[in-house]
């Protein structure tokens, strides 16, 4: 667990939670929203899934997968996906009204930095405005969902790192037809996962140190 705090901004606790069980940690985001007063601090979770797939509140004309994998129905925006070993996962657990930050722009600052830390590694990366994620070449590398419980948020990112992609294929991953997941490894960055995880915080950081903060 580390804290970042600089200058006047509200702090904010990053939990290194290593590899998590999906529902488990989903009812502790849950029961740390529900819980919060109007002081509590900030936290950032980092963690790893092992292979499971996600079905967000949009779940019309989802195509289920036929495998044993198992999938499970969660609060959060948007459609399927998978998570598996492999793969980052940040979880945003944020009072956006202290932060004067709407969902949009929350979303924003998360694509932007994963556009950024992949910039620094000569990869052309975008969002896209109807499509929450970010894509390299027209294929998907990071998804995005949030949910919002009184004007604090929970749920996050997932950045494909180093894993087996295959499961994707059972999928339309967010509800997009044919959409092919890509990763860091076959992009020809070398980091390892750790590094890559700081990197990212440290630029989500930044941006959320940029926001005027209500004391």
């Amino acid at each position: 667990m580390s804290s970042l705090h600089h200058g006047h901004n509200s702090p904010v606790i990053v939990r290194a939670l290593g590899i998590t069980d999906y529902q488990t940690t989903l009812l502790a985001m849950q029961h740390f929203t529900a819980n919060r007063a109007i002081d509590t601090v900030d936290e950032i979770w980092l963690t790893e899934h092992p292979s499971v797939y996600t079905l967000g509140l949009n779940r019309k004309g989802v195509r289920l997968p036929q495998n044993n994998i198992p999938l499970i129905m969660v609060d959060r925006g948007g459609k399927i996906t998978y998570h598996g070993i492999g793969q980052i996962i940040i979880y945003l657990l944020l009072d956006l009204k202290r932060r004067h930050l709407n969902v949009r722009q929350l979303v924003s600052m998360i694509e932007s930095s994963l556009i950024d830390f992949l910039a620094a590694h000569q990869i052309q990366a975008v969002a896209k405005a109807d499509a929450p994620g970010v894509y390299v070449q027209g294929k998907k590398i990071a998804s995005l969902g949030l949910r919002l419980k009184n004007q604090c948020c929970y749920h996050g990112l997932s950045l494909n790192v180093e894993m087996d992609l295959t499961p994707f294929d059972a999928i339309d991953p967010c509800g997009y037809q044919g959409l092919t997941m890509t990763q860091t490894k076959d992009l020809g960055i070398t980091m390892h996962q750790p590094d890559i995880a700081n990197a990212i915080l440290s630029l989500i950081h930044e941006k959320l140190n940029a926001c005027p903060t209500t004391p």
